[in-house]
């Protein structure tokens, strides 16, 4: 890589922010999570910073959670933490595709797949395939299977980095008169 490219991705990743203050939280669900270990101890501020606090499944390993914004986003990357053993391994992101469940998820082609190794689990930065993620309203995360293979999976922290898309209120325009 060029020095010069090597710079280029420095500075898109420094204009990159946590996502979380643009998470429309009325909207948030996520399926066959454990009802004592839900998505706010992965995702809220506060939360996701205690290690003794996570998200867990329920009935088996997948999990499946909608996010929606309150505004468009520009999505470049995602950090998810987890356990070595029951951490995510494949895990599906979906750009505005509203209404998924478990018995539709492979209907639709991801807009990108992430496989987690162990070592990418402690919540550093993946850079996504950013062209897919331009224009996003919502995102559904599928979490497909998990590092050991078992019935139990478990997220720690996730975080959603990106930007928001500059648009025009369009409400704030006022129409020329015609003189």
């Amino acid at each position: 890589m060029s020095a010069e490219s090597a710079t280029a991705i420095q500075r898109s990743q420094a204009n990159q922010v946590d996502l979380l203050d643009f998470v429309d939280w009325t909207g948030v669900e996520c399926l066959n999570q454990g009802t004592s270990h839900s998505l706010a101890n992965a995702l809220k501020q506060g939360y996701r910073e205690d290690d003794g606090l996570h998200l867990e499944s329920d009935a088996d390993e997948q999990l499946l959670i909608y996010i929606p914004f309150t505004q468009v986003v520009k999505l470049h990357s995602i950090a998810i933490k987890g356990p070595e053993e029951e951490g995510p391994k494949t895990v599906k992101l979906f750009s505005n595709k509203e209404h998924m469940g478990f018995s539709n998820v492979n209907d639709f082609p991801p807009s990108d797949t992430v496989v987690f190794s162990s070592d990418n689990l402690e919540g550093k930065p993946i850079v996504l395939k950013y062209v897919k993620f331009q224009n996003v309203r919502s995102l559904t995360i599928f979490i497909e299977d998990n590092q050991s293979g078992s019935e139990i999976t478990k997220v720690q922290k996730l975080v959603l980095y990106g930007s928001t898309v500059e648009t025009t209120d369009m409400k704030g325009l006022k129409k020329i008169e015609d003189h």
